[in-house]
């Protein structure tokens, strides 16, 4: 085990009618401002427990092999590759191109293509292979990972803050999970998830594959990953996580350190058709509680789920988290938008917002789980979110690459809430 790093960071609303289909504001007169924005926060019907299989028709990955609602488990595609000669294996998530997108059956992140030179040109490593369709062929990598190290995560008083985290797998040089062919100008989000032949750890050590990854199976050329339950535009979402640009958010995402990814264009501007990111917000001291469908945020993620690293051997941990145990993060965008030109904006790179409700609202009871962006900035701009120490809402300038996956029920088409124009 490697030395861990330490860190040092930082009246009830009236009731809802509680569908499945969709997520809808309560009425309540107090809770909208003269501009139509939010004044106070609401409640929003409850976290739905889910079981089965989900129905192909819901994913946006559609090479997706299975997605299980029981453990939140999806197997997807396997793809060799080499770095120095040494086995990889990666899987395909997003591209900047539509055409291959459709052929690929991966989610079209067209502001992909923005990612790399000229703001940032290692957020993009450079593969050499015969074939346009990146895995069909043999791929040689720039860089790799290691997946060695312990993921540790000691939690604070409250949680979060941690006293201590530890990413359970680290970028080596050269190493990006976007990748560009040669001097092609398609960027896919094609993450190395692990390295050598086998035998595959699995185990909650994950020496050799990364700390999401369940199962391998190197002759059906599939790999189960575990994923996120988490929000957009007022509807119940899936996402797939890999990597991260910041230690303590790599932690707690089960991701890889990444430290390149930081300088991915642009913080703070996530509607910028030239950036590569989009908005995510975490929250910190949202409600709490193991099966609570209201909690929300990373105290909850931390303490109301056991401890300890995911494995199939953990079953107490994976059922926690399908049942609610995730931090039910918000994401700003989504790739079944009815917008085209919000639609364009999805990319699996995440600019993270770190939000902590006031003082006032956690002690009125009224820091409900909120399960849309822009309502979140609507919040933000009344002063009832800000950034932990009451600065105001912003990016931590943490990017994690967190690609979609489906959705519940039914699919985000539009926003609950304007953004407001200012914050």
């Amino acid at each position: 085990m490697r030395k861990p790093f330490t860190l040092s960071v930082l009246r009830l609303a009236a009731p809802c009618a509680m569908a499945l289909a969709s997520f809808s504001a309560c009425d309540d007169d107090d809770a909208t401002g003269a501009d139509g924005s939010y004044a106070r926060p609401q409640q929003f019907p409850a976290f739905q427990p889910l079981t089965g299989q989900l129905d192909r028709s819901k994913l946006t990955i559609t090479s997706a092999v299975s997605v299980n609602l029981d453990q939140n488990i999806a197997r997807l595609p396997l793809f060799r590759g080499t770095y120095n000669g040494a086995r990889v294996w990666f899987v395909r998530t997003d591209v900047s191109d539509s055409a291959t997108s459709v052929a690929a059956g991966i989610n079209f992140a067209p502001r992909l293509a923005n990612a790399g030179a000229p703001v940032c040109p290692p957020c993009v490593q450079t593969a050499q292979t015969t074939n346009a369709m990146l895995g069909d062929a043999a791929v040689q990598f720039a860089g790799t990972v290691d997946f060695a190290p312990m993921r540790v995560v000691t939690p604070g008083p409250t949680g979060f803050p941690t006293l201590a985290a530890q990413p359970g797998s680290v970028a080596g040089p050269g190493y990006s999970d976007l990748v560009r062919i040669g001097t092609g100008t398609i960027v896919w989000n094609a993450p190395i998830v692990a390295t050598g032949n086998g035998p595959f750890d699995v185990s909650e050590l994950h020496t050799n594959t990364l700390d999401r990854v369940m199962a391998i199976d190197t002759v059906a050329m599939t790999v189960d990953l575990q994923f996120i339950r988490a929000f957009a535009h007022g509807k119940d979402i899936f996402y797939l996580t890999f990597g991260s640009s910041g230690a303590l958010s790599s932690t707690l995402e089960r991701a890889t350190f990444t430290p390149v990814m930081g300088t991915t264009p642009f913080p703070n501007d996530d509607q910028n058709p030239l950036g590569a990111r989009s908005g995510i917000v975490t929250f910190t001291n949202g409600k709490r509680g193991e099966f609570s469908p209201d909690a929300q945020g990373l105290a909850h993620v931390i303490l109301d789920n056991p401890a300890g690293n995911l494995s199939l051997s953990r079953p107490d941990i994976l059922r926690s988290l399908a049942r609610g145990g995730d931090a039910h993060n918000v994401l700003a965008t989504f790739p079944t938008l009815r917008d085209a030109r919000l639609r364009r904006l999805y990319s699996p790179m995440w600019d993270l917002m770190i939000a902590e409700w006031s003082a006032d609202v956690v002690a009125r009871g009224e820091n409900f789980a909120q399960p849309d962006f822009n309502t979140i900035l609507q919040l933000a701009a009344r002063g009832l979110i800000t950034n932990p120490g009451g600065a105001p809402l912003s990016s931590a300038n943490f990017q994690v690459n967190c690609p979609v996956l489906g959705f519940a029920d039914t699919a985000p088409v539009e926003d609950l809430a304007p953004r407001p124009t200012t914050r």
